[in-house]
């Protein structure tokens, strides 16, 4: 499967907002949701863009000073398992590396996959939210990766 990598523009608000759905069906996040994030300078949405102009997965990265949280990373059905999450991952850690002290996610409790992708990656679970998640309810597993020379801020 060949994809690249590339920022998130408004012309790509309908792609994601639909594979958002497909994802997580139980609480996706809006196409408002979506374009509040594009327009705040201290977010970045990376997509994973294939040969055909589909979206295949995106990841969402909210930065204060300089810490990042992993908001958000989803890759299409049909698209996994074919290292798109991995790849878009990595992008953000390379950018974690330069730019910042540490990168925070939650994940569900029972997300295995991801937990064992964000363990591939040096991320360790440092804590747990109760009843994190709606529908269903469920805990979050707190995972962050530090680095070592990322001391200064974004601005």
């Amino acid at each position: 499967m060949t994809y690249r990598i590339v920022p998130m523009t408004a012309a790509y608000l309908p792609q994601i907002a639909a594979l958002e759905k497909r994802c997580f069906p139980a609480d996706p996040w809006s196409e408002e949701l979506f374009r509040d994030a594009l327009d705040n300078p201290h977010t970045a949405i990376l997509l994973a863009e294939g040969e055909d102009g589909s979206i295949l997965g995106y990841a969402v990265l909210s930065v204060v000073l300089d810490e990042g949280n992993l908001d958000n990373i989803a890759v299409a059905p049909e698209a996994r398992r074919q290292g798109v999450a991995d790849t878009l991952l990595g992008a953000l850690i390379g950018f974690g590396r330069e730019h910042l002290s540490v990168l925070m996610l939650e994940v569900r409790a029972s997300n295995t996959p991801a937990i064992a992708l964000y363990e591939k990656h040096g991320f360790a679970a440092v804590g747990r939210r109760k009843n994190y998640y709606d529908a269903p309810k469920e805990d979050a597993i707190l995972m962050t990766l530090e680095f070592a020379n990322g001391t200064e801020a974004v601005k």
